[in-house]
């Protein structure tokens, strides 16, 4: 009976897939969009990946968020003041209702701040936040924030806090609520076909811009040439993460567009200096000379990404001009193998997960392969991959490839979670670089903030914990009569999609 049980689900699952596959696309009341993967999570509060983060922004609201422009606006909050460099006040919108029909509360927003931070909840974006030291009402619509001295990224940080239901969450527990999530947005979750898709459908009393579509269809599509393949055919109108290749193929189709928007990621190898082989300095240096940047951009990914020498881009607060990190320098780099000697030896694991360019994480392993330094790469699905980047550092890679995006346009964002010792998300153990990235997080002076962030880019170059690849564009594919303009921080919103006419 048991196994009768599993095949008949798994000939469920296998049927909606085919289903949803064949089901026409371009329907003016329903959007299907291709991810690579389905999300992780379903709480915002939890993970913040591309294809979870695609999802949730649409069913919750969040206390402020940024214009296409890139201007942060209110959007819960309507404006807000502060009473010290350690207080703000938010007035807060006393017309927005959660989708069980419950108002929206100043206590809900104070909640969502205390639940976020909370070490206990263990979320992984609590370095973005960890600044907050309270949260609280002050009235019906008003919420005090308190930080830990003052905090020059709060409003950027506070771009990505979306505001959840207290009273769901409390009835129902962070797991169930992560399964049925309850938000305010112009979105409601419908349902989630484990490996298959999540569907959302309109919310016809949202406060705002209300979304074109009734529903929205967002299916799991691990390989690219599917999502394009899927995007020609009419059974997909929407297809993230595409690739130059790929772009070049849709380029001057009468039925489908390429959409790429130069973002603020970066993309990067994380070497791991806890573990051998890249305890040994020589050998960081030596990945940085052995990498070729241009080539990579230039070669592989069709000139649409740009190389960079810093964790950052110019579309961050932090951004550092004239650093310059370690050359194209392959002989540099044998150089350096030679002298490490035995260090050498040791099989460095280069972890990677399906939504990122594989022909990048090959062409990476074969320039380290040519400079004397042996790597194996490994694959896993991205929550297995998300799950070992935030684990002990004694226990990851010996290389990661990731691409960051804190969407809040701030070093903050990204500097402190990947460097700093006290987040998960760091194998880096550099006490000047920790006093450093506090100072710079502590100072409303805008000068001191970038002298800091400027020590530490350049003792990042150097001592090369990190190794900045390039500037990642996103390069989108879409049915010729979707309107929509992406942003730098990623961040799809369907209320601002329309169809042509």
């Amino acid at each position: 009976m048991t196994q009768n049980r599993w095949l008949g689900a798994a000939l469920g699952i296998a049927l909606g897939a085919m289903m949803l596959a064949a089901a026409p696309a371009m329907a003016k009341d329903r959007l299907t969009v291709d991810l690579v993967n389905e999300p992780s999570s379903l709480d915002p509060q939890l993970q913040w990946n591309p294809d979870s983060y695609y999802v949730y922004r649409n069913i919750f609201d969040n206390l402020v968020t940024r214009d296409d422009k890139g201007e942060i606006v209110p959007q819960v909050a309507t404006a807000w003041k502060y009473l010290s460099d350690t207080e703000i006040e938010f007035q807060i919108r006393d017309d927005i209702t959660f989708h069980d029909g419950q108002k929206l509360t100043a206590e809900d927003v104070a909640y969502s701040i205390r639940r976020i931070t909370d070490p206990k909840f263990a979320s992984p974006q609590l370095g973005q936040f960890n600044k907050i030291t309270g949260a609280e009402a002050t009235g019906p619509t008003t919420v005090r924030v308190k930080t830990d001295g003052p905090y020059p990224a709060l409003l950027a940080q506070l771009v990505k806090l979306s505001v959840v239901p207290k009273h769901v969450v409390e009835a129902v527990g962070n797991d169930a609520f992560n399964l049925k999530p309850v938000g305010s947005g112009p979105y409601k979750f419908e349902s989630w076909q484990r490996g298959v898709a999540v569907t959302l459908t309109r919310n016809d009393a949202y406060w705002g811009t209300k979304g074109p579509f009734q529903t929205a269809v967002f299916r799991a599509v691990p390989d690219a040439a599917t999502r394009v393949a899927d995007l020609q055919s009419g059974t997909a109108d929407l297809v993230v993460t595409l690739d130059s290749d790929l772009a070049a193929q849709i380029q001057g189709s009468d039925k489908v567009k390429p959409l790429v928007v130069l973002t603020e990621r970066v993309a990067y190898l994380r070497l791991n200096p806890m573990n051998p082989p890249f305890n040994n300095l020589k050998l960081r240096q030596a990945v940085a000379y052995a990498i070729d940047k241009q080539g990579l951009t230039e070669g592989i990914l069709g000139g649409y990404d740009k190389p960079v020498a810093e964790l950052l881009t110019p579309a961050h607060v932090g951004w550092t001009e004239g650093i310059e990190g370690f050359p194209y320098d392959p002989e540099k780099a044998k150089a350096l193998v030679a002298e490490a000697g035995d260090a050498a030896k040791v099989e460095a694991e280069l972890s990677t997960a399906p939504v990122y360019d594989q022909r990048i994480v090959q062409a990476v392993q074969q320039q380290l392969t040519e400079v004397g330094i042996n790597v194996k790469i490994t694959m896993t699905d991205m929550a297995s991959y998300l799950k070992r980047s935030q684990g002990k550092p004694q226990e990851g890679a010996s290389i990661t490839f990731g691409r960051w995006s804190c969407a809040c346009q701030d070093a903050d964002g990204v500097l402190f979670p990947l460097l700093h010792s006290s987040s998960g998300w760091s194998n880096y153990r550099n006490a000047e670089v920790d006093k450093l990235l506090v100072e710079a997080r502590s100072t409303l002076d805008q000068a001191v903030r970038l002298d800091r962030y400027a020590k530490v880019n350049e003792i990042v170059a150097a001592e090369v914990p990190a190794l900045p690849l390039y500037q990642a564009a996103i390069i989108y594919g879409a049915a010729k009569g979707l309107n929509w303009q992406p942003t730098p921080n990623e961040s799809l919103f369907l209320n601002r999609m329309s169809w042509t006419d």
